[in-house]
This record gives structure tokens, C-alpha cells and sequence, in this order.
């Protein structure tokens, strides 16, 4: 899969998540519904996508001058949207009313994030699904092992991405 697929398969995945919040929130008439949550999402992921391959759609500068810190963005988009969740909280009387939505595209940009910088997320959730629905078990012939950054044996299966990746 060449990049663009995956930057393409990204900012769908991104629109699909935040089109579902969305429409769970159009559906029982809230405000921030949609097209707001489907554009914080698509918004948070092509941010993060834009610093991870910023290195790449620069061709003629040195790497040394391209800095990524994928961190740095993330922590900005929250902040943008810390802000736009302000804007949603009204007091009226003696309470307090858009807290939920506040959440909601705080969550739904955090979402966002996540589905623009960790594409491998996807795919060990696939991996997990699949196991699941195969009911192959840790350390069976159709639950293949890998190595973790820490150099041990970790299951592509649930339990074993938990135990091994996750550190529980």
C-alpha cells in the first residue's frame, strides 16, 4: 500500500468515526451534531497526518531541517479545541448545559488523532477481531507470535497484545 492509500484510508476511517458520533448525536437532537463531529475528526486526522509525512512533501529540504513531533501537534489541536468546547458551555440559572458536547468533540478530535498517527492501532484491532472471531488461543498454531519493542514474544491475539504491548 502506497502512501496516499494509506493517507486516503486514514481520513476515511477518521470521517467514519466522527460521522458516527455524530449522527448519534443528530439522531437524539443535541447540538454539535454531524458535520461538526465528522470535521473535528477529519480536521485532528489530517493534522497529525500532515506532520507525519511533512518529512516526504518536502523533497528538497534537508531531514535534518524537517523536525517532527507528532506530540507537539496533537497538544495544539486539543488546545484549539479545548477552546471550541468552551464556546459550546452556557450557564443558565443555576446550571450548566453543553458539557456533554464540550466532551463529545473533545473526545471525537481525540479520536482523530489517534486514527491519523497510529495506523497500527488498526490494525492489531483487526488482528484482535479476527483472533477473536477464529476463537484461536495465545500460543495456538493460528495465533502468530511477533516481537514487542522490549524483544519479547507478544501474541497478535487479544490477550497477548494486552499482556505484551499494553503492559497489564
Amino acid at each position: 500500500m502506497n502512501d496516499w492509500e494509506t493517507i486516503t484510508l486514514h481520513l476515511f476511517g477518521a470521517v467514519l468515526a466522527g460521522g458516527i458520533i455524530g449522527i448519534e448525536r443528530s439522531y437524539h437532537a443535541r447540538p454539535a451534531g454531524f458535520r461538526t463531529h465528522t470535521l473535528v475528526c477529519l480536521a485532528s486526522s489530517l493534522l497529525m497526518l500532515v506532520t507525519l509525512y511533512q518529512w516526504k512533501w518536502l523533497p528538497g529540504v534537508p531531514l535534518d531541517t524537517v523536525r517532527t513531533d507528532p506530540t507537539r501537534m496533537a497538544q495544539g489541536i486539543m488546545t484549539g479545541i479545548g477552546f471550541l468546547g468552551a464556546g459550546v458551555i452556557f450557564r443558565e440559572g443555576l446550571s450548566v448545559r453543553g458539557l456533554t458536547t464540550a466532551a463529545s468533540i473533545w473526545i471525537t478530535a481525540a479520536i482523530g488523532i489517534l486514527i491519523g498517527v497510529l495506523p497500527a492501532i488498526g490494525g492489531s484491532a483487526a488482528s484482535c477481531a479476527g483472533s477473536w472471531a477464529s476463537t484461536a488461543r495465545p500460543g495456538s498454531s493460528r495465533c502468530p507470535t511477533t516481537t514487542s519493542p522490549s524483544k519479547k514474544p507478544v501474541s497478535v491475539c487479544c490477550q497477548g497484545f494486552m499482556q505484551g504491548c499494553l503492559g497489564s
